[in-house]
């Protein structure tokens, strides 16, 4: 596999390098995304089928977060399969349309998982703090809608991205030194001014990660002050726990997803496997999260697997 220092203004491939750096460990570093890989098919199929089959769970939570699993599949499935392909075939070459379509699918979803996140925190602001209405407002139609409006505010912000990027020339190199096709790592291939590109990308980050960040914090900052004013400890301490799940889910999102840019001088290879853990982790962890907290996901999976409790 051979790559040019300079080609085409518009070239029809462009080839990945995988981890630059750490390219004699590409071979071990494959073990641990195929193992990931294969977790999240399994635990996000498994907990979607009993999402499905328990109609205990057919509540707003659990509806959202049967949105997110399927978010979660798309995300790794658009990934991974070609990360393992440069790890162990060296097969790096990725056509432009295809890597215009992979960034846009990875972007868009990893917006729409950001949204479902905030919905299920929405969801467990009604339920602690107008619990006798929680059932009236987040009815399965008001659910539908909500999961329709992040879909479409991922789907449609997003969709200027591959166009922009489409426009640009690229006439110093076709070689993307990461992983998977990254907005910001194809921007800076390009040979022209990408004032308004970048701009744009700011702007999207914005309405879409930031403020929802910003809205799950303030959702917690009024789910905390109606906690703590309960005055049995026992019923501040079961009403938290409802929470738990969630901010384990939230945390194993944003975390990665803030320490993906880079800070400072950090050398790229931290910045791409940083990059990769924001994309592998979450599908693999949300699964274990709410199997190992939620009673009834728990004692589903063990009827499944054929495993009767001790």
């Amino acid at each position: 596999m051979a790559a040019s220092n300079r080609t085409t203004p518009h070239p029809s491939t462009f080839i990945l390098l995988g981890i630059p750096g750490l390219e004699a460990a590409h071979g071990w570093i494959s073990i641990t995304f195929c193992s990931a890989y294969i977790l999240s098919l399994l635990g996000n199929c498994l907990l979607l089928a009993v999402i499905k089959t328990e109609p205990s769970l057919h509540e707003p939570m659990y509806l959202f977060l049967s949105m997110l699993a399927l978010a979660d599949l798309v995300v790794s499935s658009t990934a991974l399969p070609k990360i393992l392909s440069i790890f162990w075939f060296k097969d790096g070459a990725i056509g432009m349309d295809a890597c215009l379509a992979q960034m846009y699918l990875l972007h868009s979803l990893t917006t729409m998982e950001s949204g479902f996140i905030l919905a299920m925190a929405f969801d467990r602001y009604i339920a602690i703090c107008n619990p006798l209405r929680h059932s009236a407002i987040l009815t399965h139609r008001a659910v539908a809608k909500i999961g329709l409006g992040v879909v479409l505010r991922g789907a449609v912000l997003l969709a200027p991205h591959p166009f922009l990027l489409k426009w640009l020339p690229y006439c110093e190199t076709n070689v993307i030194s990461h992983t998977y096709c990254e907005f910001m790592a194809l921007v800076k291939l390009a040979c022209a001014d990408t004032t308004v590109t970048r701009a744009y990308s700011l702007v999207v980050a914005f309405l879409t990660g930031a403020l929802d960040l910003v809205l799950i914090v303030l959702s917690y900052v009024m789910i905390f002050r109606a906690v703590f004013s309960l005055p049995s400890k026992e019923t501040r301490f079961k009403s938290l726990s409802t929470c738990g799940s969630h901010l384990c889910v939230m945390l194993v999102f944003y975390t990665p997803a803030f320490f993906s840019h880079r800070f400072g001088h950090v050398a790229p290879y931290v910045h791409i496997l940083v990059a990769n853990i924001y994309l592998l982790l979450p599908p693999v962890m949300n699964p274990v999260i709410y199997g190992v907290r939620t009673p009834g996901i728990r004692q589903r999976v063990r009827h499944a697997l054929g495993v009767t409790p001790s």
